[in-house]
């Protein structure tokens, strides 16, 4: 008699825990702004101009070539 009360407890505080999770929002991140803009921080790459989209993807090639592209650094 008391074990199945004990399960029906157990299973009824499993299932009430699942109630108490928080909503998961992102907050924080705004992606609205195309990401050639830049940020308005005057720590940029040398030759890049915030907003010129032709520069930012010349200095995203320059950097794949030069400092992170992996199998270059190997051979």
């Amino acid at each position: 008699m008391i074990r199945p009360f004990v399960i029906a407890l157990a299973v009824g505080a499993a299932g009430l825990a699942g109630c108490a999770e928080k909503e998961q929002t992102a907050t924080g991140i705004k992606g609205d702004a195309p990401p050639f803009a830049g940020t308005g921080k005057p720590y940029v790459a040398p030759g890049w101009k915030p907003g010129d989209r032709n520069s930012w993807e010349q200095q995203l090639k320059v950097r794949t070539v030069q400092g992170q592209n992996d199998y270059a650094k190997v051979q």
